[in-house]
């Protein structure tokens, strides 16, 4: 679990509430329910099996440690833009509190494209599960650091037709991430509990993961040359958010950390 006091903390915390409250307006049997009348996912973990660095292109305003970067962002104009410059798939943040997300961009982001999309959110209770496939999510981000039930989050969003990004920062969140039965490993950069971020972890962790595992390089990733690096030390994806966020309406930037000279 997170240590105490840190901003990571307080997040699970307030998650933990926002999900009781939840649960009281639509509870776990009918959103169950609603899942069955969904249509089906779009192969996130296929998407990044493809042969080249896939990039996964986030949609988010804010963040406890930036601010509120991006307040005007608009869901559907920026995924269309994420697609038309060559994106292999959305991360849409669904926190309102701390990423001034909603659940209703990953509806409107999705309908628009024809990606797979990520729902990014602090998942602690199987109830977000049911909740991210009845929204339409093709995945769901697992936050190792977050959580203690990990291998019965992957097992229940797997039945549901989940794929799972399940995101370490050090070797003892990989080996938990392993031993749980991850398939998909995001390496996360940025230390959640200080906020520190440093590309040399990918390139520390990613000789770790075991073959066959799908690995994706998280935060940090600001620049073509960024994208470079992290492509060289070999992870098969890479997650941009705050870059591609504030660059939305730039068809320029976006190509260039999305098709930068790895090619």
């Amino acid at each position: 679990m997170a240590k105490p006091g840190t901003i990571l903390d307080s997040i699970i915390a307030d998650k933990r509430i926002e999900v009781e409250l939840a649960k009281k307006q639509i509870d776990i049997d009918e959103m169950q329910r609603r899942c069955a009348n969904v249509r089906e996912t779009r192969g996130f973990t296929k998407c990044l099996s493809k042969d080249g660095l896939s990039v996964i292109a986030e949609i988010k305003r804010a963040s406890p440690s930036a601010g509120l970067f991006a307040p005007d962002l608009d869901a559907v104009d920026t995924a269309r833009a994420y697609e038309i410059a060559g994106a292999s798939a959305l991360s849409v943040l669904t926190d309102r509190k701390y990423f001034h997300g909603y659940q209703e961009d990953l509806i409107l982001a999705r309908d628009a494209v024809e990606l797979p999309v990520l729902r990014k959110d602090f998942i602690v209770d199987v109830y977000q599960i049911y909740e991210s496939r009845a929204i339409g999510a093709d995945a769901i981000l697992i936050i190792i650091s977050a959580v203690t039930n990990e291998r019965d989050l992957i097992q229940v969003a797997t039945s549901a037709g989940l794929d799972c990004v399940v995101e370490v920062h050090d070797e003892y969140d990989l080996d938990r991430a392993i031993d749980a039965g991850a398939s998909i490993v995001g390496i996360n950069n940025r230390d959640l509990h200080t906020f520190h971020t440093d590309l040399a972890v990918t390139e520390q962790l990613l000789p770790l993961v075991p073959e066959g595992v799908i690995t994706v390089s998280e935060s940090g990733i600001k620049s073509a040359d960024d994208v470079s690096r992290v492509h060289d030390s070999g992870v098969d994806a890479i997650l941009v958010g705050e870059s591609m966020a504030r660059n939305a309406g730039d068809p320029k930037v976006l190509k260039s950390l999305i098709r930068a000279d790895y090619e």
